[in-house]
């Protein structure tokens, strides 16, 4: 009963932190807002409270930074922290690794390649409320992501050590394209690096409901399987023995994760560290249980990042900090520190 006790414990509380980080984060900026004012104007969006709530007192020009400007940026970086962590946990549980990361399949290399080239080609135009950039790093991810499952594949079968190797070399091959045109394009270098750092100064309403189509369903679907994620995390053999179907459970989760990141990576740039570190950290409080372990990840990875971006646009206002660089920041000294203290124990942590 314990075990099943542990992990369970941790929702509420991570959902309270949530809820508090998402109130504080809205009240942070260059317009002076209190977090009392910031929860009344967001609560006040809420059917439900909406005529509980006394909003009169507060200008409308706060009413519009925090709903419009704040709120959209928070919610978004909230679903790509979720979004990019429940894939790491999904990743290091399929693979049996680790290290693994939303970025090993190189959907990352991809989506920065398209986004490059749109960068470099000067086309201009909007779909949906996306720039070019946007939808040539989607369109650059799942393209890769689908020559490397093509390339990995065997018969019927995705071995694991495969779909690594192809994604290693499909994500170098690809990053010496971009640098190959950066080279014959000197002007646009620093666009292309930031973009490659991370940030969502470019988040909008129409943005937020995209991402949130694709973490939900995503999510849903790798949760489905957390009790095979459990078998296969003993081995292929094991799995196998047991009457589960490896080769399908693989290529159902790589391919819902691989959209997952796609989507994350097409609108906010690639943020690394966000998708290795979270799952190892719930992973303690939790155990390796995936049917736990994935909902808690995605709430503690909203959490991680939200608190990342808060410190990226308010740290050195006027000018906005990568979000990526904070995550860095941030997520290596602390796996550092992990790595140290499980080097001696030859347990999956």
């Amino acid at each position: 009963m314990k075990k099943e006790k542990k992990g369970n414990q941790y929702i509420f509380p991570l959902v309270i932190i949530l809820l508090f980080s998402v109130v504080c984060s809205a009240s942070l900026g260059s317009a002076n807002l209190t977090v009392l004012d910031s929860l009344k104007i967001i609560a006040d969006r809420i059917p439900v409270l909406k005529n509980l709530i006394k909003t009169e007192m507060i200008p409308e020009v706060y009413t519009r930074i925090v709903w419009d400007i704040r709120m959209p940026r928070i919610l978004f970086a909230g679903l790509t922290g979720c979004g990019l962590s429940v894939v790491g946990a999904a990743f290091q549980g399929l693979f049996r690794n680790p290290l693994a990361d939303p970025h090993i399949l190189g959907v990352s290399s991809g989506a920065a390649a398209g986004a490059t080239i749109a960068m470099l080609s000067g086309i201009g135009f909007t779909i949906m409320g996306f720039g070019v950039i946007g939808v040539f790093a989607f369109l650059g991810a799942l393209l890769t992501v689908l020559i490397v499952y093509r390339i990995s594949c065997v018969g019927n079968k995705l071995p694991v050590v495969n779909i690594l190797l192809t994604g290693t070399a499909i994500s170098t091959m690809l990053s010496s394209l971009i640098s190959l045109l950066m080279t014959f394009h000197h002007n646009q270098i620093e666009k292309v690096y930031l973009w490659t750092l991370g940030s969502f100064s470019a988040a909008s309403w129409s943005k937020v409901v995209f991402l949130t189509i694709f973490v939900f369903v995503c999510t849903i679907v790798i949760f489905i399987f957390s009790k095979e994620l459990d078998v296969i995390l003993t081995g292929n053999e094991t799995a196998e023995s047991l009457g589960i179907d490896t080769a399908k459970i693989k290529k159902i989760i790589i391919v819902s994760a691989s959209l997952l990141v796609a989507a994350c990576v097409s609108v906010s740039g690639i943020i690394g560290f966000v998708g290795l570190v979270v799952p190892h950290c719930i992973r303690i409080l939790s155990g390796p249980k995936h049917q736990k372990l994935i909902p808690l990840t995605g709430i503690g990875g909203a959490v991680f990042m939200i608190f990342c971006d808060t410190i990226a646009r308010t740290a050195a206002a006027p000018s906005e900090i990568p979000v990526g660089v904070i995550t860095a920041m941030l997520g290596t000294p602390y796996f550092i520190y992990l790595l140290q203290r499980n080097k001696r124990k030859q347990v999956f942590v």
